[in-house]
């Protein structure tokens, strides 16, 4: 189950088109943002549901071993999805906001591919400029679609208010605790990669949407609509 709680205007929408799959967007600015930031929602909703489609972006990292790392990932979280693309481009980590109109042109080109009924993305207020440029790209070219903005924790030190939480079975957080350390092995040398972390974040978040199993996945809903 999904729900939201704020006292600001925040609903969802997660219908598909009638007889349709539904289509999820995840966007993330490096490999391992899109699996730290929503990976457990990821799990619970193809477990939940078989008709899901799913495009799984990664805006640098390609043609190396973080490339190899993006896929092995993928391939585990997505390993229910009815239909999936992963893609993994090679844009220069650190530097996303210095280099010119390539990735805005790869948003237009994932614009006319696909028509998202949810979208995942870095939340606007992350401090790693990276992150910041695929949110701002997220919402110019995805104006009219349900985006659901997740968090990474790091030094930073930016973790937010969110009001959009997603509760998740204690089985389910483990197992994405555990495709995390399966796939990123040259991340487990970090001192924040580390089980700890990922449990204490969904740990925090479970507490404050009192999810069953005490943990979730929290996120910003900044603009969305409800359709009955």
């Amino acid at each position: 189950m999904i729900r939201s709680r704020h006292p600001a205007p925040c609903s969802l929408t997660l219908a598909a088109r009638p007889a349709g799959p539904l289509r999820i967007l995840c966007l993330g600015a490096h490999a391992d943002d899109i699996e730290i930031g929503c990976g457990g929602t990821i799990l619970a909703l193809l477990a939940s549901r078989r008709n899901v489609d799913c495009h799984w972006i990664v805006f640098s990292g390609g043609g190396g071993p973080r490339e190899r790392e993006a896929r092995r990932s993928a391939g585990l979280f997505l390993a229910r999805a009815r239909r999936r693309q992963i893609v993994v481009h090679s844009f220069r980590d650190g530097f996303f906001p210095y280099l010119g109109g390539g990735i805005k042109e790869a948003f237009e080109d994932l614009a006319r591919e696909v028509s998202p009924d949810i979208v995942f993305t870095h939340t606007r207020e992350d401090r790693h400029q990276d992150h910041r440029v695929v949110s701002d790209l997220t919402w110019n070219t995805f104006r009219s679609h349900l985006i659901l903005e997740y968090e990474v924790p790091k030094y930073d030190g930016d973790l937010g208010v969110p009001n959009f939480f997603v509760p998740l079975r204690a089985a389910v957080a483990r197992a994405k605790i555990r495709h995390l350390h399966a796939a990123f092995g040259s991340q487990r040398s970090k001192r924040w990669f580390t089980p700890d972390t990922f449990h204490a974040l969904l740990r925090l978040r479970g507490i404050e949407s009192a999810a069953p199993d005490g943990l979730a996945e929290a996120f910003y809903a900044r603009k969305a609509t409800i359709a009955f």
